[in-house]
């Protein structure tokens, strides 16, 4: 799907119904335009890390794909990048901070890759106004456990700024991938504000054990419940019980523009778990709103 949108009426219907101001999607992905257009070309190829034909459904320029997520209703949304080798991060950072001052609905993002110069660009990035980070252990293939990322760590601790982390194994397991190497940061930094994307898939309860733990440990919906992922890796229906119990540390997540199907789908696979109106009220909007300070 390509072109500008004008509101989607079943999002406008359910914005209505649950009396929201608009929804909050705390995983989108704008890049610079060579980024995304490489990463495209990977989907495209249905390369191995993501080991399925992945049609994108939102493919077009970044003012159409801007007027299409508002169309939607979306009132704030990120801008999630994230190198896969050394001495990206750093342009990526540069690239996101200009993006959010011309882009004042989405929440400034921010990056980072283990290598020496992390801790200064972070450092900067946190006294710019970075309001979340984006690490992706599967494409970045590193661990989080690496010692030059300690600072990393801590600066973000220290100023608790969220971090929304891909660290499951879908859709390809990785070497660093899983709940482990999670387990033993957070036994170091037991109050970084981690938000696991796509519900850590496949390793939903593994995921949802550690923030039995770690009361700053949340999650997004990134993909999880739809059609698509739960062909490959459904949420266990024992768990979902365990989705009440933490209503108010999941946060909705879509991953546009990066999606094999309409945007108004990642929001009725939520609708139809029946977990109840304040339960979708507060995914689809208010802990984001929480979190990052949105009136």
């Amino acid at each position: 799907m390509t072109g500008e949108q004008d509101d989607n009426p079943y999002l406008a219907d359910f914005r209505h119904r649950l009396g929201l101001p608009g929804i909050i999607d705390v995983h989108t992905h704008f890049m610079p335009e060579p980024v995304m257009r490489k990463v495209w070309a990977y989907f495209d190829s249905a390369g191995p890390l993501t080991a399925r034909a992945w049609p994108i459904a939102y493919r077009a320029d970044e003012q159409v794909r801007l007027k299409t997520l508002r169309g939607f209703g979306v009132r704030a949304f990120s801008a999630l990048v994230y190198p896969h080798k050394p001495e990206m991060a750093a342009w990526l950072n540069e690239w996101t901070a200009e993006f959010a001052e011309r882009t004042p609905d989405c929440l400034h993002t921010a990056t980072f890759y283990p290598e020496p110069s992390a801790e200064t660009y972070v450092a900067e990035a946190i006294r710019r106004g970075a309001q979340v980070f984006k690490v992706h252990i599967q494409v970045g293939r590193f661990d989080p456990r690496d010692p030059l990322l300690d600072p990393v760590w801590a600066l973000i601790q220290d100023a608790s700024i969220p971090v929304v982390i891909h660290c499951g194994s879908g859709p390809v397991a990785g070497e660093f991938t899983g709940p482990k190497p999670i387990a033993a940061l957070l036994r170091r930094f037991p109050r970084l504000p981690l938000i696991v994307a796509h519900m850590g898939a496949p390793e939903y309860t593994e995921f949802l054990d550690l923030a039995d733990e770690y009361p700053d440990l949340r999650f997004d919906t990134t993909m999880t419940f739809t059609d698509f992922f739960e062909e490959a890796d459904p949420f266990p229906t024992h768990e979902r019980t365990r989705l009440l119990a933490f209503g108010d540390r999941i946060l909705f997540g879509s991953d546009f523009p990066n999606i094999p199907y309409t945007y108004d789908h990642a929001v009725d696979a939520l609708v139809r778990l029946d977990l109840g109106d304040d339960w979708l009220r507060r995914v689809c909007y208010q802990n984001a709103a929480d979190l990052f300070g949105i009136e």
